[in-house]
């Protein structure tokens, strides 16, 4: 039996490649999109919901299918506020793990970020830690909370330090081996590809998968 999809974020980065993936696999006869505007362009099997995704309590009753792809996140540099932050990285993935419990969707997955930790001073990670202690406590079946290391791609916004950090870190990555392969830089395709092969597979134990993981899988 074909599948229906969910993804949130599907304009960022990893989000966009997701949706492009699904919309080229035939084992998927629906996507629905859940945002703030609507994509355009996108062919028959892509199905949008346009809103306040803050509230994303308010799709309950379209929020079914088998499964969901949270690639929701943003950056100090685009939300300094940390309230509006916190609603954003921790409040929309958080709501969706609520929502497709609710629904019984069985599968779950979301995008979070190598160093995440609920019990850190760092602001960012605390967040993002905060946020899979969250999603884990929902006991979906099929849960996968990914950890990628800095993610390389061609974003649609320019990220001047991001882009000098991407430099540096391709420069040294020859030096990362053993445990410090999950530092070494991932790209939004190797991203997108794991969380497909792990939504039709379901093989890997783990709940938490870090970035060297993430590149396993992908292959």
């Amino acid at each position: 039996m074909k599948k229906t999809a969910i993804i949130l974020g599907a304009t960022g980065l990893t989000g966009s490649i997701l949706l492009q993936k699904l919309i080229n696999d035939d084992r998927y006869e629906s996507i629905k999109l859940f945002s703030r505007k609507k994509m355009e362009g996108l062919p028959n099997k892509v199905e949008q919901f346009i809103g306040d995704i803050l509230e994303l309590e308010n799709f309950l009753a379209n929020f079914k299918a088998n499964e969901v792809y949270c690639c929701i996140g943003t950056t100090a540099k685009k939300t300094p506020n940390k309230e509006t932050y916190k609603r954003i990285d921790f409040g929309i993935p958080v709501t969706a793990a609520k929502l497709s419990k609710l629904n019984n969707i069985p599968t779950f997955m979301v995008v979070s970020a190598m160093g995440a930790n609920a019990k850190s001073s760092v602001f960012y990670n605390k967040t993002k830690g905060e946020m899979e202690q969250e999603v884990l406590l929902q006991n979906i079946p099929n849960t996968y909370i990914l950890r990628p290391s800095i993610i390389g791609g061609n974003r649609k916004e320019s990220r001047l330090l991001e882009k000098i950090g991407l430099i540096i870190f391709k420069i040294i990555q020859p030096l990362f081996i053993g445990k410090l392969k999950q530092y070494k830089i991932i790209v939004a395709e190797e991203i997108a590809q794991a969380m497909l092969n792990l939504a039709n597979s379901k093989t890997s134990k783990e709940k938490i998968i870090t970035s060297d993981k993430i590149r396993e899988i992908s292959k």
